[in-house]
């Protein structure tokens, strides 16, 4: 979602933008990459020549890339959150690029976990890397944590919730995020800045159950996850990415509020509220119902 977005608002810019792709990715969307006016390059995070291919001749590079949500044959936090990250970078440096963009979240406040060394090793390779640089540390994400994929159920009315949902969480729309990482393109006022980003208002999650049941009408039935429970999880996780996920489980129960204030003093804009997915969600629910 966020790298499409990103792309979408710079070719409305008329900036020239050149998107990676990968042999797997689906023809729909480079098809609708290319529509919007980007050229599109095959590589891989793996694959170190590719990223340097990619990079040549660009004068500023975005990465959003992740492999918590998705994966391919051979991608896992170490390959492409960490060394994946590292090799662009790297390449980036390599191939002259002026300035580099990471989207990165709130990893300060999360417990050890192989995502949060991956992100904190990227962020120091920037800093190092003679580039100039703009870190965006987000917050949650309302699109993916508020959304049936991670048991926030809006269309059957029932949430798992991680915790007891009384810590407020500056939950932020992924369109923010794009918008922050397209207003960073090409201006001083965040150059070498780490932006902390979030949305309007922190709200707890019980506070968003309650939005979610004012506008639908109807009552959650919610399940709460014991904090205690997902220590152990963590604890006791074999796999790097079941252990992520409890670290950030755990991180979403502990609550991340933000002071956007600072954030929107360099970059002003709107900011999607809980409020606005909400009736957008809700609205597309009545209409397929």
């Amino acid at each position: 979602m966020l790298g499409s977005e990103i792309c979408r608002e710079l070719t409305a810019q008329q900036k020239k933008v050149r998107a990676l792709v990968r042999k797997t990715s689906s023809p729909e969307k480079i098809d609708a990459l290319k529509q919007m006016g980007c050229s599109v390059i095959e590589g891989d995070f793996k694959d170190k020549s590719s990223l340097l291919n990619a990079c040549k001749d660009c004068d500023t590079v975005i990465s959003t890339v992740s492999s918590t949500l998705s994966r391919q044959e051979g991608d896992n936090i170490q390959t492409v959150d960490h060394y994946g990250n590292l090799n662009l970078i790297a390449s980036a440096q390599e191939a002259g690029v002026k300035h580099f963009i990471f989207i990165s979240f709130r990893h300060q406040k999360a417990m050890d976990n192989p995502l949060v060394e991956a992100k904190r090793s990227a962020e120091l390779a920037i800093k190092n890397s003679g580039m100039k640089y703009t870190i965006l540390q987000a917050s949650i994400f309302m699109e993916v944590w508020l959304s049936p994929a991670l048991g926030f159920n809006y269309d059957s009315h029932g949430a798992q919730m991680p915790g007891d949902g009384s810590n407020p969480i500056s939950y932020v729309s992924y369109k923010d995020v794009a918008a922050f990482a397209v207003a960073s393109v090409d201006n001083p006022v965040v150059e070498n800045e780490v932006l902390e980003i979030g949305g309007p208002e922190p709200l707890a999650p019980a506070q968003v159950i309650k939005e979610f049941e004012n506008i639908s009408g109807l009552p959650f039935t919610v399940n709460y996850i014991p904090v205690v429970a997902l220590e152990q999880q963590m604890k006791e996780a074999t796999d790097p990415l079941q252990k992520v996920f409890a670290g950030l489980m755990i991180f979403y129960a502990n609550g991340d509020a933000i002071d956007m204030e600072p954030t929107l003093k360099k970059i002003s804009m709107k900011l999607h509220s809980i409020q606005d997915y909400a009736n957008e969600v809700l609205k597309k629910e009545a209409e397929i119902a």
